[in-house]
């Protein structure tokens, strides 16, 4: 079992020690990356990955590790901090990069098999919203399952959580560790995923992005093949 925790910030606070909490329950290969240290550039909003290919993309060898890691994984989790009510900007910079895998355009067929997990850390309110800017992306990206887990730490660095915040934490993410086990390799995408692909089958039939229909007719997605 493969996991791929992509932190929204460089430094090692409350998100990052929870979702290392999750990653060490599921157990397996654990590989880490840390935002902005790791993967830094904003989109140039150039649509070469849109009309032409994601290879053509300026920044597609810096980012290409991250991409490798999320097409390996059996899992995804994507961690941030709450700032002003959002994930941090360098966590919406990296999942600006793959808009050209959402399923509106060229989603990979792995990730139909894959589970996801959002997990955010606040001192007070913004967790929905910012859990919201990543699942977005998990869930057009394809992934099978996408779990979503807030914290209200109540503090600004772990140390400082109370014990008995730390113990209901300990219990959230054994019981979902519990569940990503259980479903992995075996997990299968869900009607509001499938029903999704249809109606973007039927606009690829179009032909309104020469490069995503000829992406769609390679994989035998205009017919009834489907990733799954």
């Amino acid at each position: 079992m493969k996991t791929v925790i992509i932190h929204g910030q460089s430094h090692e606070g409350s998100t990052c020690h929870i979702a290392r909490m999750l990653a060490k329950k599921i157990g397996g290969e654990l590989k880490e990356f840390f935002l902005p240290r790791d993967f830094g550039q904003f989109c140039l909003g150039c649509t070469t990955c849109f009309v032409k290919d994601e290879f053509k993309c300026p920044h597609y060898k810096s980012i290409k590790p991250i991409t490798d890691a999320l097409d390996e994984a059996d899992i995804i989790i994507l961690a941030s901090p709450v700032y002003v009510y959002h994930a941090t900007g360098a966590m919406k910079a990296l999942l600006d990069h793959y808009g050209y895998r959402w399923m509106v355009h060229r989603p990979d067929e792995r990730m139909f098999s894959k589970q996801a997990v959002c997990i955010s850390t606040a001192a007070g309110a913004g967790l929905r919203s910012t859990n919201k800017d990543m699942a977005d992306s998990a869930f057009f990206w394809g992934c099978a399952r996408v779990y979503k887990l807030g914290v209200a730490v109540s503090a600004a660095e772990w140390e400082s959580v109370k014990e008995k915040k730390k113990a209901s934490v300990e219990k959230k993410t054994d019981k979902l560790a519990a569940r990503l086990k259980g479903q992995c390799g075996k997990v299968k995408p869900g009607l509001k995923t499938k029903g999704f692909f249809a109606i973007m089958r039927m606009m690829q039939k179009n032909g309104w992005n020469e490069a995503d229909m000829n992406y769609w007719k390679e994989k035998g997605w205009l017919d009834k093949k489907k990733p799954w």
